[in-house]
């Protein structure tokens, strides 16, 4: 790391540590909130990332059925946050592998590999399981730890004790030669203080909006890399939680992974720049404007989801098919890749004609494709539905 672009930072100081009995300087980032200057600019970025949030909560709370958006949303954040950093999978690898964590019929050749398959499926149980529980507690260290262990259960990252907090020095940087890093966060001693500085901050008010507020926890979870692996993932996912734990974003619609992926390089830039030379009101802005981008994204795939799913139950109504194949219709926005048997447990049928039935009724309407040739275990997928969510 080059100590000297950090040693006059206003956010923070340089204090000594060691990597493998080697002496090197970490930084350490001062406790939240930083002192940030008002300006018509951020004013306005947060007035415009404000109303588009309310917009997209406003679709959620209208919802008849919100899995129908809810779940389809935190598949896609869990593919593009886990692709940041370093897996294939893709939205048909992920909607194919979690039906029986195998590849389907159809799927065999994906190029997603079983283990990063099962990387972003984790993503998915530790960010279903956090939206579920921050209704009712706050979040703490036992929480984040509880993530933690869930995301990289089984997976690559397992050797990184999952569900535990390092207990070594840590750095970022593309080489295994620490000379290089372009981050060094604090040493264990200071990064536990900084992290229960976190989760008090994070647990109280103070009078900046929350928006903001949003994104200078964003910084300082980073910034204190409390995990030996999984601290990218783990800080994306405390965004969504958080969303929902303040009170906006009732249902989880909003994702800023697309974003982070999109912008990687200024994202980065952007975090160093905070504590090289604190400046935070590039990163506020970038982030703000990244909510309301982001927001606006998830309003209009919404729509388009919505508008597809009245267009399908119209047609449905015409042909007057049977209730099962309606039904089916609608579990299609939750799971829209599936085998005859899944839509037979899904809909709780005995009879698996009846399934068998459904499938092919709404492969006559051409809202399902086979995926696979043969009649033994097919699989079918809804590629309007795809194409919308991918």
């Amino acid at each position: 790391m080059d100590s000297k672009a950090f040693q006059n930072s206003p956010n923070g100081k340089l204090v000594p540590t060691r990597i493998d009995l080697v002496p090197y300087l970490a930084f350490v980032p001062n406790p939240l909130p930083p002192t940030i200057e008002a300006s018509w600019r951020l004013s306005n970025l947060t007035s415009q990332a404000d109303r588009a949030l309310s917009e997209l909560a406003g679709i959620g709370r209208n919802l008849p059925n919100p899995n129908l958006l809810i779940r389809p949303f935190m598949q896609r954040e869990a593919v593009l946050s886990s692709m940041i950093e370093g897996t294939q999978t893709e939205m048909a690898d992920l909607l194919a592998y979690q039906l029986r964590e195998a590849p389907l019929p159809g799927f065999e050749d994906a190029h997603a590999s079983e283990a990063d398959n099962r990387e972003v499926l984790n993503y998915v149980h530790s960010l279903e399981y956090g939206i579920k529980v921050v209704k009712e507690r706050e979040i703490d260290e036992a929480l984040l730890l509880e993530l933690h262990r869930q995301l990289l259960d089984g997976v690559r990252g397992n050797y990184a004790t999952p569900g535990r907090m390092r207990e070594e020095q840590n750095y970022i940087g593309r080489s295994r030669n620490p000379e290089e890093a372009s981050y060094v966060p604090p040493p264990v001693i200071e990064m536990r203080w900084c992290m229960n500085d976190l989760i008090h901050y994070l647990n109280s008010k103070d009078d900046y909006p929350p928006l903001i507020r949003l994104a200078m926890v964003h910084y300082q979870f980073e910034a204190v890399h409390p995990f030996r692996d999984g601290n990218g993932r783990i800080g994306r996912l405390l965004i969504s939680l958080l969303l929902s734990r303040w009170g906006l974003m009732p249902s989880p619609l909003l994702y800023l992974s697309a974003y982070f992926e999109a912008t990687r390089q200024q994202y980065y830039e952007l975090l160093l720049g905070i504590s090289q030379r604190g400046e935070w009101q590039a990163w506020l802005e970038y982030f703000l404007r990244g909510v309301e981008e982001q927001a606006t994204d998830a309003l209009k795939r919404g729509k388009e989801l919505m508008d597809l799913r009245e267009e399908w139950r119209a047609r449905l109504g015409e042909r007057r098919v049977s209730k099962t194949a309606e039904r089916l219709c609608d579990l299609l926005f939750e799971i829209p890749i599936v085998t005859i048997p899944e839509v037979q447990k899904r809909l709780g049928y005995k009879d698996y004609n009846s399934a068998k039935k459904a499938v092919q009724q709404l492969v006559t309407e051409g809202i399902l494709s086979q995926s696979s040739p043969g009649d033994y275990e097919r699989s079918f997928k809804a590629p309007r539905i795809l194409e919308i969510v991918t």
